[in-house]
């Protein structure tokens, strides 16, 4: 292989996140605080492949450069995107404001000292940046002066314009202190250093040191020691730019007419982009749903052609002539409820999806990611189904055949009763209906137990009934459903007028997945039994969350953003809980971060608490069965991520961004079968956004994130 390595300057826009950070007000703010984190990491690498006679791939260049950010997000002035902005003050705000501390002396016009700007405009939290600021809007001529109310508002005028160079003019000024129109290291140095200080933000003087000795690497290319703000600009247009066009609607790319040359800087600090067009909400749409669609439109022909086949079947039966079209329809759900009790058990087969993700063309038109919602969908199809079935079958069928002519029912139906007419009670007590009562009634329990409200144990919910609800409450409910199909087919072996063994086709719909379900439950038993590991670190973060870092069972491989099951026997022998995976596929450990949300969560964590601080007991027993893949496993299959986590919903952007870092190395055969080449696999560019309650929750991944951070600056340091 001839690799030749070009190292370049950091990318611009991993820096602006930590300029994009916004002032705190406390003033006009009611909701609670949001704390953002923005994890940035930038992968710029071009792969050149060409596989000669010799299997030769040239890989061109390939750096990484991850940085953290962390923002505040609040209500308030807003800096550099829109000073004031959209979810800023109005002129009102700041007029009521000014009311309240202006004063007039000897019949002058009523002004506010320059230290009362920053309440004037809801930033008293922040006297210290809201005096720059003000520095800045003056250009630093007599800043200090008093503020008369047209100075407030020509001021504030100046904040509300959202336009790129006015932005751009404050901020330089800002960094510019002493006006003579060059910026320099150590101004930069400052103004991170403030703009952090006023977000309460954790940034060292030599953290802040290094992003302003990357913005001086990125921007001063002739050494001058200073930069000016043109090219300060330069730094700015490209964030600004691709935020203002992708904020609503995703684009999609159309080359400029004339032109090959795409995404180049030239040398004045301008970007020649590609021009980008929005795609149009149907497109959207279709992007977004055509999986889905088609399956569930597939499923619904399936339920209306079975039932529709029944229907006309039964329509020309004896029994129509007692029961009319309640027997069609009763017939007609039933057949649907066969399909569906076979359907149900095959989006929870969980090592069976795993297997089938694998494969690209399968996972690349069924929707592997909504098995649950399909699940959940199917199990809605039962109950209609029920309804219809059951339904017809007590409020119609049954009150006719009790009710029937006598000489009707002879003619028709009554071999099937034993010639005798049966009183409806007598239909009650027979072994069909009692069986499919008794499936309805169990159903109806875990179907009423697997709802949010009883399965998350809702504060709306009666005190009486919170303490029978809960997770556990829903597994074990759902269990029976092994009595459900055992009911099943007892059901399917008594059917009124059905006698012919060949039209009992129950069996035939459900048992293919009935031996799966039950061939994978007992694989898992089997499997968890001898994945029994040791603890090699165990840790206590704030918001009672436990970090456990597990030994890796042999032979035990998994892709990152898959999740396993854990068991505590301690605990219970019975349930298993998943959990998403934080440590990287090439790792030799596995790591979990279990937040205490219920009651298992609650158990274990004390359980590890008492180990941890006691320091002499050893730690819990646990079991894991998996792993299992899901949504966040598909990251590979794009070129940029965009990871959002809510809260613990981080966790499995963990891995992936550790994958992303090591840069995971596939081999993939040509067409032709004889040769392969190995090229660089997954993700150039990814983002994090972790949206927490509390900025004690950034604790939860600090370690990692530093490992990440350090991890990158290895590899970008051995590229140069």
């Amino acid at each position: 292989m001839d690799g030749l390595v070009k190292s370049q300057a950091p990318h611009e826009r991993s820096l602006i996140a930590l300029f994009k950070s916004s002032p705190s007000s406390s003033s006009f703010s009611s909701s609670s605080w949001t704390s953002e984190v923005v994890l940035q990491i930038q992968t710029e690498s071009k792969v050149r492949r060409e596989c000669g006679p010799n299997d030769v791939a040239d890989l061109r260049s390939e750096q990484t450069l991850s940085h953290i950010t962390e923002n505040e997000e609040i209500q308030g002035v807003g800096f550099i995107n829109g000073i004031v902005g959209r979810i800023g003050m109005e002129w009102k705000d700041l007029e009521k404001r000014f009311d309240q501390v202006a004063r007039t002396e000897s019949g002058a016009e009523p002004a506010v000292t320059w230290s009362e700007f920053g309440f004037c405009i809801g930033m008293q939290s922040s006297p210290e940046f809201a005096n720059e600021l003000l520095r800045a809007l003056r250009r630093g001529k007599g800043w200090k002066s008093n503020i008369t109310k047209t100075d407030l508002y020509h001021l504030w005028f100046r904040m509300k314009d959202n336009s790129f160079n006015s932005r751009m003019r404050i901020f330089f000024d800002m960094c510019n202190r002493n006006k003579d129109g060059r910026v320099t290291e150590t101004d930069i140095k400052q103004t991170i250093l403030l703009t952090a200080s006023t977000n309460k933000l954790s940034v060292t003087h030599d953290e802040a040191e290094d992003y302003a000795s990357l913005i001086m690497e990125s921007l001063d290319k002739k050494n001058k020691g200073y930069i000016e703000i043109s090219q300060m600009g330069s730094l700015f247009k490209a964030t600004t730019s691709l935020s203002n066009s992708k904020a609503h609607f995703p684009m999609k790319k159309v080359p400029a007419a004339g032109s090959s040359t795409q995404n180049v800087q030239n040398t004045s600090g301008d970007f020649c982009e590609e021009r980008e067009e929005p795609m149009s909400r149907t497109e959207v749409l279709f992007r977004t749903y055509w999986r889905r669609a088609w399956i569930v439109l597939v499923w619904l022909l399936a339920c209306l052609g079975l039932f529709v086949w029944k229907f006309v079947q039964y329509r020309h039966r004896s029994g129509f002539e007692v029961m009319g079209y309640c027997l069609s329809t009763a017939k007609g759900a039933a057949e649907t409820l066969k399909l569906n009790m076979a359907l149900v058990l095959l989006p929870v087969c969980r090592n069976t999806i795993t297997w089938l993700r694998k494969h690209r063309p399968i996972n690349s038109v069924i929707p592997f990611n909504d098995n649950i919602n399909f699940h959940k969908l199917i199990a809605g199809g039962i109950v209609v189904g029920v309804i219809l079935h059951g339904g017809t079958h007590l409020a119609c069928d049954f009150p006719r055949i009790s009710e029937s002519d006598k000489s009707i029912f002879r003619q028709t139906i009554a071999s099937g009763f034993g010639y005798h007419r049966p009183t409806y009670a007598q239909i009650l007590a027979t072994t069909e209906v009692a069986s499919g009562i008794g499936m309805v009634v169990l159903m109806g329990i875990a179907f009423a137990l697997a709802t949010k409200w009883p399965r998350r144990r809702s504060p709306v919910l009666p005190v009486s009934l919170r303490r029978v609800t809960g997770y556990n409450t829903f597994w074990y409910s759902h269990h029976l459903f092994v009595l459900v199909y055992a009911l099943l087919i007892i059901h399917s072996m008594f059917l009124f007028l059905t006698d012919k063994l060949m039209e009992k086709t129950t069996w035939m719909y459900i048992a293919f997945p009935v031996l799966l379900y039950a061939g994978e439950r007992i694989f898992r038993a089997i499997r968890s039994g001898s994945y029994e590991v040791d603890i090699l670190k165990a840790s206590l973060y704030p918001g009672k969350v436990l970090y456990l870092k597990m030994q890796k069972p042999e032979g035990f491989k998994f892709h990152s953003g898959m999740y396993i099951f854990i068991q505590c026997p301690q605990i219970s022998p019975f349930e298993w809980h998943p959990f998403s995976l934080t440590s990287g596929p090439q790792e030799d450990y596995l790591s979990v971060h279990i937040r205490t949300l219920g009651d298992w969560s609650y158990q274990i964590y004390d359980l590890f608490q008492e180990a941890v601080l006691s320091r002499s007991q050893g730690c819990p027993k646990l079991y894991i069965d998996g792993p299992y893949g899901s949504a966040a496993q598909d990251h590979v299959k794009y070129d940029i991520l965009v990871l959002i986590g809510l809260g613990i919903g981080a966790t499995p952007f963990i891995s992936i961004l550790k994958d992303v870092v090591k840069g995971v190395q596939t081999t993939q055969n040509d067409h032709s079968g004889l040769r392969q080449c190995s090229l660089t696999k997954g993700p150039l560019k990814a983002y994090l956004y972790w949206v927490t309650r509390e900025p004690n929750s950034f604790d939860w991944f600090r370690d990692v994130m530093k490992e990440i951070s350090i991890s990158t600056k290895k590899q970008f340091s051995d590229n140069l």
